[in-house]
């Protein structure tokens, strides 16, 4: 199965164009059931569905979660998918295995009244507290993934059309409009980008102390700090904004396949699972939106 591993996550990368992330994710999955059919001495020609349910329950034996056999189980079927275009597969195996049954997680959000407390907290007499409100209100306006933000360049922003060019995973591009919150913020913190130090050699938008392109993690801490100073209730991580982004634009109307378009989201159910909206928003929306949805008559 090495061989095949191999060209499977070769293709991934040079003609699916899929994220260093993915790939990793795919390689360690596939690994474990390379190294479970070599401990069992099972030809890769031999795999059928008893064998790929063997697989899981013995990881399950090992504590393995539900949403890591829901991944392990789809990186399988996508790995026969291609093994049956190759025709090294008479057919896909994993396709007759069920996901297993996932708890439903509801990320965490903030609310409008949250999020306007957590943007009014950076200071604005220094550069890096200019940069760091930026951050969050880009956040805020674009509803971009943290990996996303880190790796816009300067030449990907407009300030006078509003409009930021982002990649996104299997390195699509796309353009979010922002608003005037986070223009004014994005034109404070340009205004002193140049003292930072190596800036004037630098074409990442978001620079550290150093200078130097910002990295996930520093944006991460810099959101948690924030999240603290604002005393939330809930733990969060940088990606609570991208909800907080979708599930505002969605309770005051917005359609939800434009709200897919703008997260970059391949799938509309992926997007469903970022919008929380109470019942009374909803009835709201729907009143004011609905040509028939009028009490006379």
């Amino acid at each position: 199965m090495r061989k095949e591993l191999g060209e499977f996550l070769a293709y991934l990368q040079h003609e699916r164009n899929a994220s260093p992330h993915t790939i990793s994710s795919y390689r360690i999955d596939l690994t474990q059931l390379a190294d479970h059919l070599q401990a069992k001495k099972i030809k890769l020609i031999q795999v059928d569905n008893v064998v790929l349910r063997g697989f899981l329950v013995e990881l399950y034996r090992r504590s393995l979660t539900k949403t890591s056999a829901a991944r392990k189980l789809a990186a399988i079927r996508s790995f026969f998918e291609y093994g049956v275009r190759q025709k090294w597969a008479a057919d896909n195996p994993a396709k007759i295995v069920a996901t297993p049954r996932l708890d439903r997680h509801v990320p965490a959000f903030l609310s409008e009244e949250e999020m306007e407390k957590l943007l009014e907290i950076p200071v604005t007499d220094n550069a890096l507290g200019l940069r760091d409100r930026a951050v969050l209100e880009l956040f805020y306006a674009t509803g971009m993934r943290v990996s996303e933000l880190v790796g816009v360049d300067l030449e990907d922003v407009s300030l006078d059309e509003k409009m930021i060019r982002v990649r996104g995973k299997g390195k699509k591009e796309r353009l979010i409009p922002f608003g005037r919150k986070a223009a004014e913020s994005l034109e404070a913190y340009l205004r002193v980008r140049h003292t930072f130090p190596l800036a004037l050699g630098e074409k990442a938008l978001f620079l550290n102390y150093q200078g130097t392109r910002i990295t996930a993690r520093s944006v991460q801490r810099l959101a948690g700090k924030y999240f603290k100073k604002a005393a939330l209730r809930k733990k969060m991580s940088p990606h609570a904004l991208r909800h907080s982004f979708a599930t505002h634009l969605l309770s005051r109307g917005a359609d939800l396949r434009v709200i897919q378009e703008l997260l970059g989201h391949e799938s509309l159910a992926t997007t469903q699972k970022y919008t929380h909206v109470d019942v009374k928003q909803l009835l709201d929306v729907y009143r004011k939106s609905h040509p028939r949805a009028g009490s006379s008559g």
